[in-house]
């Protein structure tokens, strides 16, 4: 994905804590079939707005990606496994 912009350090984040890889986000986004979820809570706030999903890796693996859309551009947050509280809300919402 072209348009997807990720930090050093996020990219640092997600490799050393969540033991994530660009391309399991990647196949994230390719494999994505609900609608994504704006995260409404006030400390996760941003202009432009975060928004969320969860999707499956092609190996199977279940992430919640975390992003900031402006424009063209997707800006990587944080992904990583997600608990069974975001899961139900996913499958509630999306």
């Amino acid at each position: 994905m072209k348009n997807l912009v990720i930090s050093q350090s996020i990219k640092i984040k997600l490799l050393e804590k969540h033991f994530v890889r660009r391309v399991e986000v990647e196949e994230c986004f390719k494999n994505r079939t609900r609608a994504y979820l704006q995260d409404l809570r006030t400390e996760h706030q941003t202009d432009p707005p975060t928004y969320w999903f969860i999707s499956v890796t092609h190996r199977g693996r279940l992430l919640k990606v975390v992003i900031v859309v402006d424009g063209i551009k997707i800006y990587l947050k944080t992904a990583f496994e997600p608990n069974n509280q975001e899961i139900a809300i996913y499958d509630k919402y999306a």
